[in-house]
């Protein structure tokens, strides 16, 4: 059994920043990557950020430049530094640990933050 925790949400002004954290609890094995996704209403979900375990990031282009993934593998946490927010940022964020086998890839998720930028 997998949870994860995420805290940081909230808002945010035009041009502002915030941190989100994610921490993964239970029994994980064979961690492959964590990273952020984004739901905005009436849109699909969207990749934001991931991070492998050995540290390759990857960003979506709307965020380059502007948002930092980063993680601490030993406790299992993920962080996503958002500066020069933008009201296109809101969104409901959600936390992704996905753990791949061979042969076998498992996606766990997190309920889920409210961003929301004023313009």
């Amino acid at each position: 059994q997998v949870q994860l925790v995420e805290s940081g949400g909230g808002l945010v002004q035009f041009g502002g920043s915030l941190n989100l954290s994610c921490a993964a609890s239970g029994s994980i094995f064979a961690i492959a990557a964590m990273g952020w996704y984004r739901q905005a209403p009436e849109k699909q979900r969207e990749l934001v950020a991931t991070i492998t375990s050995g540290g390759i990031s990857n960003y979506a282009d709307s965020v380059k430049g502007r948002f930092t993934i980063s993680r601490d593998n030993a406790k299992n946490t993920v962080f996503l530094q958002m500066n020069s927010l933008k009201p296109e940022d809101t969104a409901v964020y959600y936390c992704n640990l996905a753990t791949m086998r061979p042969g076998f890839k498992r996606d766990y998720w997190g309920q889920g933050t409210q961003v929301t930028v004023s313009s």
